[in-house]
C-alpha cells in the first residue's frame, strides 16, 4: 500500500472543565492520591474509581517525551478510514507551569538551529510558532511535583473521528461525554512509557451509506482512542543522511545554523536503531535485532504467511552484514500491540476490502523509528482467492478442486506483508521494479498468469518469492555499517546497483494520472508494459471464452458467476494504465551530478506506435463483447444475494448489462489516451523529431477503430456507439481542458473534421439505429457549441471496485 500520515487536530489551550471537581482544600497531596489506585512508571498516574478520572503526577517540567495517538478499536469501513490500531501523528512535547495551570506544549522541531550559541538557538525558537495541545488545572502540588486531573484530555476527540466522518459526507457528529469514559483494561504504565486509553462516543446524525453499514445504530459512534507517552531515546543514535537515490523516506527539518554556502534544509532518511556487536566484523550479531510481532488474531494459514513474508527482510539484513537480525514472532499475551516498545502486523477487519498499509512512530528529531505499525485489511486475501477461482474455474462436478487458489492467495500474502514492514523499516515504494525482473517487495505486482504447454491456465509463479535485489541494496544503504568513511560507503552501495542496471521510480512518477515514467508503474508486469498488455489480453480472451459454471460451488446462486466474471472481464484494467504511460512517456531517473544514471530519454518512436497499437486493441467492439454463452449464464440476482459493489452496473434493470461493461472498460483506456498532459508531450515530442508519433497518429489510429469501422450484427453494433460517443466525449472535454492551447485547438479541429464525416454519413445511413445515434452526437455537438465551458463529460456507470485487486498502498 503510500506512507500514511493521519493529521491529527491541535486543540487550543483549554482550562479544565468547569465540571471537574477538585478536591478538598484541606486535604494534602498524600491524602488525595492515597485514596486511588497508583499506576507507577514513567509518569506516575492515580485511578479515581469514584470519579472515573486519571490524575497524573507530573515531576520533571519542562522535560521532553514523545506523546502518541492511536485508534485502539475502529470503525471498520474502508471508505471512512478509521481503523482498529490507526496510528496517529506522533510528536515530542512537554509539560510547563504558568501559575495554576500546566500547559501541554508541543515545540517546533520543524525549524531549528543546531548551535551551541543559546542566542542563536533562542532566536529561532521564538521565530516559529509551538502549539499548546492542552491546559490543565493544577490540583495538588508537593516538593515540586504537580498533579493534574487528566480525564478531559483523554476524553477528546485527538484522533480527529468528527472531522473525518465529516470529511467522508457520512454525517455531522459531536463528541458526548455522558457516553464517553476511560477504558481501564488498556490502561497500563511502564518504565519508560505511560499507556492511558478511552472510550468515546459521538453523536449525530448519519448522512452516508457507509457508516449506516457498520455501526449497529449509526446515530452512536464509539470508538476507542489510546495515548501514549513516551520516553525519548537517548542520544547514542547516529542519524544516516538521505540521498534521493537511497529509496528511503526522509525526515526534514531547517537548521539556522547552517553556513551560507550549505543548504538551509537538513534530510535524514527514516530508520531502526540497529548496532553491530562487533563492528570490526563483517558479519556480526544485532546489539539489539530488530523483532516483529505478527496478530495472535490472524487465523492459519494466514498467520504463518504473514511471519514468513515478513520473515523475508532477514536476507536483506544479511546482506548487510547482520546475522538473524531481523526476527518475527507471534504476539505474546504478555504485550499490547499499540506498546510502543514493539513492532507489530496487526491484522485488521473491515466491511469491504480496502488498503493495507505500513506506518511507524519516529524520533522527529532524528528520523529514528522507535514502532513499526503494519495493518493488513483482511479482505484481501479472499480478492485473490477470488481472482485465481476466475482464472481456474476448478468446481467440476466429481472433482475436487486443487489448492492453487489458497497457494496464490498465500502468495499474494506473503508478498503483502513483506511490502508494508519495507515501508516500516523506512523504505518507499520502487515502482520500476517490475520492469527489472521483480527487483523489489515495494512495487505492487499483479498476479503474473501463464499458459502452460497444453495452453491452460498456469498460476505457479503467480507473485515472487523472497527479498528482491534492490531491496538489498536498499537495507545496506540504510542498515550497513562501515569502518570506511561513511559517505564514501554509501555512494559505493548507490554506484553499486546503478552499475547493476536496476533503477528506483517513487509514486509520484508512476502514477496513471500526471505520471510519465515508461517502465514505473502500479500492478504491472514485463518489461515492455504493451508486450504484457497483449499477452495479457490473449488470456483474457482464452478464460471469458471458457468461463462457466465451473467458476463457481455446486449450491451457489447461479447469478454468483457475476462477482467471479468481474476481475476476468477487467483483467487488463492496470497493464492499461501501464502501456498508457509509454505514449508521450520517458525514461528518467533520479539523477545527480557525477553519478552514471542516465539523463532523461523519450521512449522511442517504435515503442510507443506499439503502445497505442496494443490500446486501440482494446476498443474493439471484439475485445468489448461478453462471449453469447455468458449471457445466457449471467441472471438476475436471487433473494438475498443482491448486487454489491464487487458487482457489474446495470442500466437494463435487474439484468446484466454487456453495454454498461463494454462502455467502463472503453473509458479506462480513452481516459488515459486523452489525457491533456499526454497529448501536449505528444505534440513537443512531435515537434522536436518527426519520427516521434503526435496527435496526428494517435486521433488516427482511435477513429479506425472506432468511428472508421464498420458497424456489425448484434450487441457490437450499440457497443461501437457507446464507444463512439465516448471517443466525443472525450475530445469536448480536451478542447474545454485545462491543457494548453495547442492540445485546446487540435481537439477543437478534430470535433469539427468528426461532425462534418458524421454529417455526411448521416444522410447516407439506411440502418435506424446508426441514424438516431449520428443524429444524437450532432445535438450533443450543436449544445456543446452553445455553452462549452460549462461542459463537463458524462461519467459512464462506475466499474466495480478494481484497487487494491488484492494489492496495497502506503498513503502514500
Amino acid at each position: 500500500m503510500k506512507y500514511l500520515t493521519l493529521a491529527l487536530i491541535t486543540v487550543a489551550a483549554f482550562a479544565c472543565s468547569p465540571k471537574s471537581t477538585p478536591s478538598s482544600s484541606t486535604d494534602t497531596y498524600e491524602s488525595t492520591v492515597s485514596k486511588h489506585k497508583k499506576y507507577e512508571g514513567f509518569f506516575d498516574f492515580y485511578w479515581d474509581a469514584e470519579k472515573g478520572k486519571v490524575l497524573l503526577e507530573v515531576e520533571n517540567l519542562g522535560e521532553e517525551f514523545l506523546y502518541v495517538n492511536y485508534l485502539a478499536a475502529g470503525i471498520g469501513s474502508n471508505d471512512i478510514g478509521l481503523d482498529r490500531g490507526q496510528v496517529g501523528d506522533n510528536r515530542i512535547v512537554k509539560f510547563e507551569r504558568s501559575g495554576p495551570k500546566v500547559l501541554l506544549i508541543q515545540p517546533n522541531y520543524g525549524y531549528r538551529a543546531v548551535s551551541e550559541n543559546k542566542e542563536e538557538v533562542r532566536s529561532v525558537n521564538e521565530a516559529f510558532a509551538q502549539s499548546v495541545l492542552w491546559g490543565f488545572k493544577v490540583e495538588k502540588e508537593q516538593n515540586g511535583k504537580v498533579l493534574i486531573d487528566m480525564t478531559d484530555f483523554l476524553l477528546a476527540d485527538a484522533h480527529g473521528v468528527s472531522e473525518t466522518l465529516k470529511k467522508s459526507k457520512e454525517g455531522s457528529y459531536s463528541l458526548d461525554a455522558s457516553r464517553s469514559a476511560i477504558y481501564l483494561e488498556m490502561t497500563k504504565n511502564f518504565k519508560d512509557n505511560s499507556e492511558f486509553e478511552s472510550t468515546i462516543t459521538f453523536k449525530g446524525t448519519p448522512t452516508g451509506s457507509n457508516i449506516r453499514s457498520v455501526a449497529p445504530t449509526a446515530e452512536s459512534i464509539t470508538v476507542r482512542m489510546h495515548h501514549s507517552f513516551v520516553r525519548l531515546p537517548d542520544n547514542q543514535y547516529n542519524p544516516r543522511k538521505f540521498d534521493p537515490r537511497s529509496g528511503f523516506y526522509a525526515s526534514s527539518y531547517q537548521d539556522y545554523a547552517t553556513p551560507i554556502e550549505e543548504p538551509l534544509v537538513k534530510q535524514l532518511i527514516f530508520r531502526h536503531r540497529l548496532e553491530k556487536k562487533n563492528p570490526e566484523a563483517e558479519m556480526s550479531e544485532a546489539v539489539e535485532p530488530i523483532i516483529y510481532y505478527v496478530d495472535k488474531g490472524a487465523p492459519e494459514p494466514v498467520k504463518s504467511a504473514l511471519i514468513e513474508g515478513a520473515s523475508w527482510w532477514n536476507q536483506a539484513f544479511e546482506k548487510a552484514g547482520f546475522i538473524n537480525a531481523f526476527q518475527v514472532y507471534v504476539l505474546p499475551d504478555s504485550i499490547d500491540p499499540l506498546d510502543i516498545n514493539y513492532n507489530v502486523i496487526q491484522w485488521v477487519h473491515r466491511s469491504t476490502r480496502g488498503w493495507s498499509y505500513g506506518s511507524w512512530i519516529a524520533d522527529p528529531r532524528t528520523g529514528e523509528i522507535l514502532k513499526g505499525h503494519v495493518s493488513l485489511g483482511s479482505l484481501r486475501i479472499r480478492q485473490d482467492f477470488l481472482i485465481a477461482t476466475g482464472l481456474l474455474q476448478p468446481y467440476e462436478e466429481g472433482k475436487e478442486p486443487s489448492g492453487e487458489m489458497l497457494e496464490m492467495a498465500l502468495a499474494r500474502l506473503r508478498q503483502l506483508a513483506a511490502h508494508e514492514v519495507g515501508h516500516t523499516l523506512g523504505l518507499y515504494h520502487n515502482f520500476a521494479a517490475s520492469a527489472d525482473n521483480r527487483a523489489s517487495v515495494m512495487d505492487y505486482p499483479h498476479p503474473y498468469i501463464q499458459l502452460n504447454e497444453n495452453g491452460e491456465i498456469d498460476l505457479s509463479d503467480a507473485y515472487d518469492v523472497g527479498i528482491g535485489a534492490w531491496d538489498e541494496f536498499a537495507i545496506r544503504y540504510g542498515y550497513s555499517v562501515s569502518n570506511e568513511n561513511d559517505d564514501s560507503h554509501l555512494q559505493s552501495i548507490i554506484d553499486e546497483w546503478i552499475s547493476g542496471g536496476y533503477h528506483f521510480i517513487m509514486d509520484s512518477d508512476a502514477r496513471p494520472k500526471g505520471g510519465a515514467h515508461a517502465t514505473a508503474h502500479l500492478w504491472d508486469n514485463g518489461e515492455n508494459a504493451a508486450d504484457e498488455l497483449v499477452r495479457l489480453a490473449a488470456i483474457r480472451t482464452k478464460v471469458l471464452s471458457t468461463f462457466s459454471e465451473k467458476a463457481i460451488k455446486t449450491g451457489q446462486p447461479i447469478s454468483a458467476l457475476e462477482e467471479v466474471l468481474v476481475p476476468m472481464y477487467f483483467l487488463q484494467r492496470y497493464q492499461i494504465e501501464a502501456a498508457a504511460k509509454l505514449v508521450g512517456g520517458q525514461h528518467y531517473a533520479y539523477k545527480t551530478k557525477g553519478d552514471n544514471l542516465p539523463l532523461p530519454e523519450i521512449v522511442d518512436p517504435a515503442t510507443q506506435l506499439a503502445a497505442i497499437d496494443a490500446l486501440v486493441g482494446t476498443l474493439s467492439t471484439g475485445f468489448l463483447s461478453v462471449p453469447p454463452h455468458l449471457l445466457q449464464l449471467l441472471s438476475p440476482k436471487v433473494p438475498g444475494h443482491a448486487r454489491t459493489r464487487e458487482s457489474f452496473k446495470s442500466n437494463t434493470g435487474v439484468t446484466f448489462d454487456p453495454v454498461a461493461a463494454a462502455e467502463m472498460s472503453a473509458e479506462m483506456t480513452l481516459e488515459m489516451l486523452f489525457q491533456p498532459e499526454r497529448i501536449e508531450r505528444l505534440t513537443q515530442q512531435n515537434l522536436q523529431k518527426s519520427s516521434f508519433p503526435g496527435w496526428k497518429e494517435l486521433i488516427r489510429k482511435i477513429n479506425d477503430q472506432t468511428w472508421n469501422a464498420a458497424y456489425l450484427d448484434g450487441l457490437a453494433k450499440e457497443i461501437k456507439m457507446v464507444v463512439e460517443k465516448r471517443v466525443l466525449y472525450h475530445l469536448m472535454n480536451l478542447s474545454t481542458s485545462s491543457g494548453t492551447e495547442m492540445t485546446k485547438a487540435l481537439a477543437n479541429f478534430e470535433l469539427e473534421q468528426l461532425m462534418k464525416m458524421v454529417s455526411i454519413k448521416k444522410k447516407t445511413a439506411v440502418d435506424p439505429l446508426v441514424s438516431a445515434h449520428y443524429a444524437h452526437c450532432i445535438r450533443l455537438y450543436q449544445q456543446f457549441l452553445e455553452e462549452p465551458e460549462d461542459f463537463k463529460i458524462p461519467a459512464t456507470l462506475s466499474p466495480p471496485d478494481g484497487s487494491p485487486i488484492g494489492m496495497d498502498c502506503m498513503t502514500e
